[in-house]
């Protein structure tokens, strides 16, 4: 069937037609980007996955576990599968919405170019239309004029009165109407002749060529959209056998976990040939006592049935690691939360350091900002005071006094800041040299070392101020204070040498606890930087202090005998 044929009169209902046509052919290609952005999120979301979990140690220190193989196993397969996620994205950015797009401007540049020429057909018919009608009217209006004409000759003909001139005009004003009636039906009739043939041309070659061209553009679209809907499902179905044997590498990393291989490994790492303790001989020291028949009968009884008889047994060491730990409410569970701040003094005094430091550093790039704002509305202004026709200089006055406002108000946010900073630097450096020595003889206990350096055995000495100290125990109490060990490491014996370093930039050491040094200078490292940036050094003379790590060259002796990482 064809448009030219059966919808010779539809001109509107085609146009609006095939708007739609390229309309749905557009949502379709932006539901391919929709879809290709998801498989490339997809894609990238697994690699971060990927990335997260991946070992992050060498080769050397990889654990040897079965199950941690096949792990990293599957590990490696994701990463292969969204890569094969990535790649059906591509082929959809390529051979469909990259297509559809191109193939959408194309289409509307040629119903563009269609309709154009059946808008001129149909005006070339109008304009031969109005020709007709204006030559109808004409012939019609003549006709009038050449009928009034003859009744006015026919009536002076007629009238005895009348004179002999006033017939005569009468006659020939007749005559001349009749004459102007035949050439306007001669025109009339010359014009819907024209009409005739022009009409007949439109509806029987223009309109059917037009809407031709329009049909064989809509079929063509239909069939490019039936073509993007196969490759739309080709670029899933080419990774398919990729996809398949990354699911079937997951498969057989599933298979290859071996739990008797993994207890063995156990074994392996963890066995140390020793043989397991024997029994205890009773010890006698009443040998020398005088004794009854009935005290006889108790020193002679075995150990383990004085155990069963409710004597007691040998009671726990005091000063034992674990016997500490009995008291600690938070051992395994969460530890109690401490009141948040303005001058982090609820934190440990590193972490105190840290966030004020932090802070310092926010609030300067905050005054930063302000300083060039004001440095901007001084220049603007200058500018408005050569030039006044630019603006009004007056009108910059409340920004800048507001921007100077702001800019007090974070120096003296900086000022306090950096005063409880350097307050918190100065207990730490006057703490810095009560930390223990390697070569001592007292029994490390079983804790972890606070910020500051000091071994301390209980969390809750972080939210203490070191004004209160916990004294010695007493002699012989049977439980000592759980703070009884930030004591033990109070002696002045300097800290042991743990490597060397170069420095690679001279540093004035200005603050409190930092150490000057020249550039090319030699220094004894003896502790290693926390985290923040600095690394404890100690020079040839004996002087010792922080110096930032960017600035030395550090090399560390691995065999180096009680050295100490702080952490």
């Amino acid at each position: 069937m064809s448009w030219g044929t059966e919808l010779w009169d539809q001109f509107d209902n085609l146009d609006k037609h095939t708007q739609w046509g390229i309309d749905f052919l557009e949502r379709y290609a932006k539901f391919v980007k929709e879809r290709l952005d998801i498989e490339q999120n997809y894609a990238k979301q697994l690699r971060n996955l990927v990335k997260k979990y991946c070992p992050k140690r060498s080769k050397d220190e990889e654990p040897r576990f079965t199950s941690c193989l096949s792990f990293y196993s599957i590990l490696n397969e994701l990463n292969d599968y969204a890569g094969q996620r990535e790649v059906v994205a591509e082929e959809m950015a390529h051979k469909v919405y990259g297509e559809l797009m191109r193939y959408s401007q194309d289409l509307k540049a040629e119903r563009k170019h269609h309709l154009q020429e059946g808008r001129k057909a149909q005006q070339y018919l109008d304009h031969c239309w109005k020709q007709m009608d204006n030559s109808k009217r004409k012939f019609e209006r003549e006709c009038k004029e050449a009928e009034k004409s003859q009744i006015t000759y026919d009536r002076l003909d007629n009238d005895i009165n009348a004179t002999k001139s006033e017939v005569e005009k009468a006659k020939a004003q007749f005559y001349l109407r009749t004459h102007m009636a035949d050439e306007s039906k001669n025109e009339y009739a010359a014009q819907l002749q024209n009409f005739n043939a022009e009409q007949w041309k439109h509806f029987n070659n223009a309109i059917p060529h037009i809407f031709k061209n329009l049909q064989d553009m809509d079929e063509r679209r239909t069939v490019k959209l039936g073509e993007t809907y196969r490759s739309f499902a080709e670029a899933e179905r080419r990774v398919i056998p990729i996809v398949s044997k990354c699911l079937e590498g997951m498969v057989s990393a599933a298979k290859a976990v071996d739990e008797r291989r993994d207890s063995s490994i156990v074994v392996e790492s963890f066995k140390s040939g020793f043989e397991p303790p024997g029994d205890f001989p009773f010890e006698d020291f009443s040998q020398n006592l005088s004794r009854t028949g009935s005290d006889g009968t108790i020193s002679n009884t075995p150990k383990g049935d004085r155990e069963r008889d409710g004597a007691p047994g040998p009671r726990p060491d005091p000063k034992h690691p674990m016997s500490r730990t009995k008291n600690k409410l938070w051992l395994f569970g969460k530890k109690p939360k401490a009141p948040s701040l303005e001058d982090f003094s609820h934190l440990p005094p590193e972490q105190r350091r840290k966030r004020l430091q932090q802070r310092i550093d926010e609030l300067s790039k905050e005054l930063q900002k302000e300083m060039d704002q004001r440095d901007a509305l001084n220049k603007m202004k200058d500018v408005y005071e050569k030039n006044p026709q630019m603006g009004d200089p007056s009108s910059l006055q409340p920004k800048i006094s507001e921007t100077i406002c702001n800019m007090e108000k974070l120096r003296s946010e900086i000022h306090k800041n950096e005063t409880w900073l350097s307050e918190v630097e100065g207990k730490q450096s006057s703490r810095g040299d009560r930390r223990h020595s390697a070569d001592n003889h007292h029994h490390t206990p079983q804790g972890r070392e606070s910020p500051e350096g000091s071994y301390t055995d209980d969390t809750s000495q972080e939210h203490h101020t070191p004004h209160h100290r916990a004294g010695p125990p007493q002699p012989g109490n049977p439980n000592p204070d759980p703070h009884e060990f930030d004591d033990e490491f109070d002696d002045d014996d300097p800290l042991p040498v743990i490597g060397h370093c170069k420095a690679l930039y001279s540093f004035d050491g200005q603050n409190e606890g930092t150490l000057v040094m020249a550039e090319d200078e030699v220094l004894y490292i003896i502790e290693e930087d926390k985290g923040d940036g600095w690394t404890r050094a100690r020079k040839q003379s004996g002087e010792e202090g922080y110096v930032p790590t960017s600035y030395v060259e550090i090399t560390l002796e691995k065999n180096s005998k009680g050295a100490v990482t702080y952490i």
